[in-house]
């Protein structure tokens, strides 16, 4: 939540910055603030005397330059590649997230087994070196809209979003159906009361849905959707809350797997999809305060989602929590399905419906 909350309390800025300045030195500055983290985490760990109140403010400096980053780098990309590739880049872009999803937690821990606290020198570095790969990007400079900032310019993302309901209803499909079916959170407790193993069996499950995001996203920029993505879109986190119900019921480590690579899977087309129809349908002036909203919206959906398992967990039992929540999201799918009509008639990714 350290991390989190700076990117709630300044969704009206980090859109704006994204915005009013060149995307490339926000996500610059931002990488050097991460390497100014990496330093204060190290720093915290220095010595006899660890010190908690320290790595919880470095954190919340990381969180910050995440926040200014992430609407940044999400707009940036529609300004790199032609709108016709664009489907591609983002299957690529979120290919690339999810490779380092599976590497950087196991090559993190490997490293500080031997090497301890330089582990953070060595991320500052990558960091620099991110930062470096960034100022070689060469594209041509956008207008900048140069009127006074008010309340209405603030607030503007937001506005355009309630406005767009194909907009919308990709957004606040994915959170509230990532929120009720946040299995992944409970895989310690499930893996030691259900498949009554260890710790290890929790690494494998883990690595379940990004290995078949991994490879969906992979399949999706050699072969792009091209026609009723709308359909599409909901038959995935239909097929996500079914994965969810399998994995809550099932006590055999086999069918589990299998269910966590499906909603890996499924997952990766929903983001491809939102993704996609949210950057194409929105002008490139405001694709930073668009994109501050969606990323608040994904980070509320994986951090409340988390909190949502715990507590019916609690309640219920780790098990049925999961299936409570698979069920969940199977109804949100039919609700939106009602309640967004041009969404579920969506019939390409510019967001134009069947004839």
């Amino acid at each position: 939540m350290a991390e989190f909350l700076p990117a709630i309390a300044l969704i009206l800025v980090t859109g704006h910055v994204a915005d009013r300045f060149d995307r490339r030195r926000v996500i610059v500055a931002c990488q050097v603030l991460e390497v100014a983290a990496m330093g204060l985490l190290a720093l915290s760990l220095t010595g006899d005397s660890h010190s908690l109140a320290l790595a919880f403010f470095a954190v919340v400096v990381l969180g910050v330059g995440r926040a200014f980053e992430s609407p940044a780098a999400s707009a940036l990309v529609p300004n790199l590649v032609p709108t016709n590739v664009f489907p591609r880049a983002v299957a690529l872009n979120s290919s690339a997230w999810q490779g380092a999803s599976i590497v950087g937690p196991a090559l993190g821990g490997l490293l500080y087994g031997f090497i301890g606290t330089w582990v953070f020198a060595v991320s500052a570095g990558l960091f620099l070196a991110a930062a470096c790969l960034i100022l070689c990007i060469r594209i041509t400079p956008r207008p900048v809209d140069r009127r006074p900032i008010t309340l209405e310019t603030l607030l503007a993302g937001i506005r355009f979003i309630r406005a767009k309901p194909i907009v919308l209803g990709a957004i606040s499909l994915d959170l509230f159906a990532v929120l009720l079916g946040g299995a992944t959170a409970l895989l310690p407790v499930l893996a030691k009361e259900q498949f009554l193993a260890g710790p290890e069996l929790v690494g494998v499950l883990r690595a379940g849905p990004a290995v078949g995001a991994l490879a969906t996203g992979l399949a999706l920029s050699v072969w792009p959707l091209r026609r009723n993505v709308g359909p599409i879109l909901f038959a995935c986190v239909a097929l996500f809350g079914i994965g969810t119900i399998i994995f809550g019921l099932t006590t055999s480590v086999l069918v589990a797997l299998v269910s966590l690579v499906v909603m890996g899977a499924a997952d990766m087309v929903s983001v491809y999809v939102r993704m996609t129809l949210v950057q194409l349908e929105t002008p490139d002036e405001m694709r930073g305060r668009v994109s501050a909203v969606n990323g608040v919206f994904i980070g509320a959906s994986n951090q409340l989602g988390e909190f949502e398992s715990g507590v019916t967990a609690a309640l219920f039992g780790a098990g049925p929590a999961v299936v409570l929540g698979g069920v969940g999201t199977l109804v949100v799918v039919g609700l939106w399905a009602w309640w967004f009509p041009d969404l579920r008639k969506a019939d390409t990714l510019e967001g134009k419906a069947a004839g």
